[in-house]
């Protein structure tokens, strides 16, 4: 057999036009040998309630309304030309800060640590009345900064284009900035500010950071963007901290530059970098858009993983007029376009649910080749031996326009650590495209490195994705040597690709024979894969190669969904007619509940 040139899912891919001819005896002799096996350990699972599936989730929340922030002491207003850093100091617990609406405080500005509690928050809020501000619970958009739109971003559909936020810029002095918060600061809540920089050549790496342990932060209805076309790394580098909730925020231009630029990940909200305990955190109901990773939560040196994050009803982005060639592209000022990674990743996190949520357009070319999720723990550099990222559920979320779709594995970077027990179900893959994204056009990506910790406790159930070209690629990198563990796709609608179940690695790879049933039980010890609606295999992994209890539908056309729409921004719902109704093995239709998942991402885009 043709060695395959190797692919580890965070590099380009070139797939191998070779056919493999399996003989039917030889299947045979394999479905003998090696019977299907269903998930039957469960000594994994927990038997309290605050599972999805496999994954424990969140034990705490992160409380963010305004009535769990009082603050009922005295009002600072600060004008402009006045100065921030003597209110700050002077401040006490309770007490609330006005900046003035409309004005430009320039600086690096300090939050201070003061001893406050539960019953007295400190409030930084633009001097506007509330009711020029979308109400509590609603996302703030630039219309408040008096916007009223922003190229290749969604419309805003201003009903006001009156400028009600206080405008915090840094003044350049340092590498980041303009809001640090001191170790120890607590107790604080900003809201109604937009948080910059001036346009300049420099890079500035955190635009707000915690320098050292901080707690009980609430950043709400804020605009935190960089410039155009300068290098702005990071929104909010989260840092030591602990019960953070960003909240109906709109964050704009985080991007490094290819080739030129000083910088090369950017992200929105980054954190899981910290020898202290690090969350629970809440990310809900934001604008999120960054070109590297729109969420990162580890890449870089930690003794300790953050627990408890939630991440819900955000709409992460990237707007294609970054992609080179597009109509109204913009890069860097000197041409070169900004480094594109994936919307979301985690690299050391525990106890994540990411839930409701509109994922928009990722793309290849440069480290990485466009997948929407990565799960894939590690040690970066030898720096995080703790690291892990485990319990995490992913439901009820939408994902478009992307070179791939998920990347599960234990990698070969570094010494990875544990990656284990993930529930996903619920979601909606469309507009897998490998040709204008610059991906392998995949559906997921499973595998682990040779000496890694085992993948194991992986449960997809019930999605809807229309990979072109492969709906696995499984394995190891080089060669594997120990099966994954109780892996379980059940319930879903997707199409199987030109090369349906493919393999990572070389000849000595558990996938190197590329047929689904001989791959699965060689790559695999306990999994169950039954009850799903398979379009159009093609030859080389005809029906009798797959495991047992599936269907096959010739087209797309043979499912019947209300609207397929060739596979992008289609209703995937089944119509009445369709085969594939109430034939799960729960008794559900087969595919996403996409009528949960329009409910859950209401009001998001």
């Amino acid at each position: 057999m043709k060695q395959k040139e190797k692919n580890k899912g965070s590099t380009d891919m070139q797939i191998s036009s070779r056919h493999l001819a399996a003989s039917w005896v030889v299947f045979l002799l394999l479905i003998l040998a090696s019977p299907f096996r269903a998930t039957s350990d469960q000594s994994s699972t927990p038997s309290n309630g605050n599972y999805d599936g496999p994954a424990e989730l969140p034990r705490e929340y992160v409380k963010s309304s305004l009535k769990d922030t009082p603050a009922g002491g005295k009002t600072w207003t600060v004008g402009s030309g006045q100065s921030l850093e003597q209110v700050l100091a002077g401040a006490s617990c309770g007490d609330i800060i006005q900046l003035q609406a409309g004005a430009a405080f320039d600086g690096n500005f300090v939050i201070p640590a003061k001893s406050c509690d539960d019953a007295h928050w400190i409030i930084i809020r633009t001097s506007a009345p509330d009711s020029s501000l979308p109400p509590e619970g609603t996302r703030l958009t630039p219309c408040y900064a008096g916007i009223s739109g922003l190229p290749g971003r969604p419309r805003l559909n201003c009903a006001s284009t009156a400028n009600v936020l206080a405008r915090i810029e840094f003044d350049g002095h340092g590498a980041a900035g303009p809001i640090t918060f001191s170790p120890g600061a607590n107790h604080y809540r900003l809201v109604g500010l937009e948080v910059t920089r001036a346009a300049s050549p420099g890079t500035v790496y955190n635009l707000i950071q915690f320098n050292g342990p901080a707690d009980h932060v609430v950043f709400d209805r804020m605009w935190v963007h960089g410039t155009a076309q300068d290098e702005t790394t990071r929104g909010i580098f989260l840092g030591p901290s602990r019960y953070v909730a960003v909240v109906d925020s709109y964050f704009t231009d985080f991007h490094c530059i290819a080739r030129t630029g000083s910088c090369t990940d950017a992200q929105t909200i980054a954190g899981g970098l910290s020898d202290t305990p690090m969350g629970p955190y809440k990310i809900a109901d934001n604008f999120l858009e960054a070109a590297g990773e729109n969420i990162l939560f580890g890449g870089g040196g930690a003794a300790a993983t953050p627990a408890d994050i939630q991440i819900s009803h955000n709409h992460m982005f990237k707007p294609t007029t970054w992609m080179k060639g597009q109509a109204g592209y913009v890069g860097g000022t000197t041409g070169n376009p900004f480094i594109v990674k994936n919307l979301f990743e985690l690299k050391n996190a525990q106890r994540v649910l990411i839930e409701g949520n509109i994922m928009e357009n990722s793309w290849g070319g440069f480290s990485q080749v466009g997948f929407a999720i990565l799960l894939t723990p590690v040690d970066q550099n030898g720096h995080c031996p703790t690291c892990q990222v485990t319990d995490v559920a992913i439901r009820y979320n939408s994902i478009s326009h992307v070179g791939a779709g998920l990347q599960i594995a234990n990698v070969l970077t570094g010494r990875a650590g544990r990656g284990q027990r993930y529930s996903i179900h619920d979601i909606v893959i469309d507009d897998i495209d490998g040709v204008k994204y610059s991906g392998p056009g995949e559906f997921a990506q499973v595998s682990v490195a040779s000496g890694k910790p085992v993948l194991q406790d992986v449960t997809i159930n019930h999605v809807t994705a229309f990979p072109p070209k492969m709906l696995f690629i499984i394995g190891d990198i080089v060669a594997s040597t120990t099966q994954m563990k109780n892996f379980v796709f059940t319930n879903s609608i997707v199409n199987a690709g030109i090369y349906p179940v493919w393999s990572t690695g070389n000849v000595a790879n558990c996938a190197a024979q590329d047929s689904p049933f001989i791959t699965f039980n060689a790559c695999f010890s306990l999994y169950t894969f039954a009850a799903n609606a398979i379009i159009d295999p093609p030859a080389l992994a005809a029906p009798a190669k797959w495991p047992p209890g599936n269907f096959f539908p010739a087209t797309a056309a043979a499912v019947r969904f209300v609207n397929y729409n060739g596979g992008n921004g289609g209703n995937y719902q089944l119509q009445p007619s369709s085969p594939y109704k109430r034939k799960g093995t729960d008794g559900k239709d087969l595919g996403a509940d996409v009528a949960a998942i329009a409910s859950a991402t209401a009001g998001v885009e």
